[in-house]
């Protein structure tokens, strides 16, 4: 009996999707879903996983339906009980899932329970271990211990508003109760939206300390490309557009397009950054003009 569904996208990532399955135990009671994404690399055909991993599940996708829907592609497969979503660029150094298991079934009210993330270079620092809330006008938070070295002093499971994306373990219930993985969204901010729906449908989110991944953190799109600046752009009005309400959502739209999306594009004139300039004008204007369609995920594939 399949226990836990382990799920993660593969996008011209074959080597760090091997990496993460190497540190994933091989046991009867859980299965292993990579869902490539239409990779263009040769090298990271879904086939080539299959033949080096048998034990995997390779569900192969046509065409790029971006994090969220890659997922949801991956829950329609998925058999467990839970369903645990990990990043392929990350790595277990000790396969600790079942205390994970255990924080979900302490409470019937927790339905998503995420572990502690630490970097995976250098002497491993923090990357997660819970978040503060969103503020309503910058939609900005802080990511609890990040970047500091881990003492023991975030080893105290507690409530956290959102999850994070990287790695977190579902009761298949809360997901049944909540609905899929929001993919308007494509790439960023989808596990927020997600959060404040399960939120919404009365369950918690928690931290759990006693499990441990390692990130390798934006192996996939980089940290300044222009695909991330689009998403970031558009994805985060459209989290406002999805959860803010009354006066509150116009306040956040006027500071986030007349005073970050004018500096930005101020700051990308003067630079000289002119692939993130046109990724800033097209993330707002997209966002204007409600266009979420195919064209613009290619557009900004690289």
């Amino acid at each position: 009996m399949i226990e836990i569904s382990i799920i993660t996208i593969n996008y011209n990532g074959l080597n760090d999707t091997c990496a993460l399955i190497e540190t994933i135990p091989n046991n009867d009671n859980l299965e292993v879903i990579v869902v490539d994404n239409a990779s263009n690399n040769q090298e990271a055909e879904a086939d080539t996983i299959s033949k080096k991993y048998p034990h995997v599940k390779v569900i192969k996708s046509e065409k790029n339906l971006g994090f969220a829907g890659g997922n949801n592609l991956g829950i329609k497969a998925a058999q467990g009980k839970y369903l645990f979503f990990i990043n392929n660029d990350t790595i277990f150094k000790d396969f600790n899932v079942q205390v994970l298991i255990d924080r979900l079934e302490s409470s019937p009210a927790i339905g998503v329970v995420c572990p502690k993330i630490r970097f995976a270079w250098g002497n491993n620092p923090i990357q997660f271990t819970g978040y503060t809330p969103l503020s309503k006008i910058t939609v900005r938070n802080q990511s609890i211990g990040f970047g500091e070295e881990d003492q023991g002093q975030y080893d105290s499971p507690h409530p956290t508003p959102y999850a994070h994306g990287a790695a977190m373990l579902i009761k298949r219930e809360a997901i049944n109760k909540t609905g899929l993985m929001p993919d308007c969204f494509f790439l960023y901010y989808e596990e927020l939206d997600w959060s404040m729906m399960f939120t919404r449908a009365g369950y918690q989110i928690w931290y759990e300390p006693k499990c441990t991944i390692y990130h390798k953190e934006s192996q996939s799109t980089g940290q300044n490309s222009p695909l991330r600046t689009y998403y970031i752009v558009r994805n985060r009005l459209l989290l406002v557009k999805r959860n803010w309400n009354g006066l509150s959502k116009y306040f956040t739209y006027a500071y986030l397009i007349g005073v970050v999306g004018v500096r930005d594009i101020l700051k990308y004139i003067l630079t000289g950054k002119r692939e993130l300039l046109k990724a800033t004008i097209n993330g707002l204007r997209d966002f204007y003009n409600n266009q979420f369609s195919a064209r613009l995920c290619r557009l900004y594939e690289r």
